[in-house]
């Protein structure tokens, strides 16, 4: 129904900076939230960004004033414009959204999941 692609990712230097892209496809209605995880080896995921359909974002706080997430809705994609990176921000980063289609007329939101992209921040 729905498939989230990532792209963007690379290899930087310390102080760099790289803008993931989330696209969605599909039979899309709405987009309600989109977000950005990262899994680095032996971590386990965490949430790095959030943001909402009326605009209301999170962020983790080790990423807070350094990545900004916005969604651009026309285009069903999100991006992930990461800043100033550290070698800590070393990780496979995913995409998720929660997305609603229409089964008839009726509205479903459910959850997915992007292959993800790797950033690897060298030092």
């Amino acid at each position: 129904q729905v498939q989230l692609v990532e792209s963007g990712g690379g290899l930087v230097h310390t102080g760099g900076s790289l803008r993931l892209s989330c696209a969605a496809s599909g039979s899309i209605f709405a987009i309600k939230t989109m977000g950005w995880h990262r899994q680095a080896p032996g971590k386990q995921r965490e949430r790095v960004a959030r943001i909402t359909s009326s605009g209301t974002t999170n962020y983790a706080d080790s990423v807070k004033g350094r990545f900004t997430i916005s969604l651009d809705r026309a285009k069903n994609t999100t991006y992930l414009q990461m800043n100033g990176l550290k070698p800590e921000d070393t990780a496979a980063y995913y995409c998720n959204g929660d997305v609603t289609v229409l089964e008839g007329i009726v509205q479903v939101t459910s959850e997915y999941w992007g292959q993800g992209t790797q950033v690897t921040v060298s030092s």
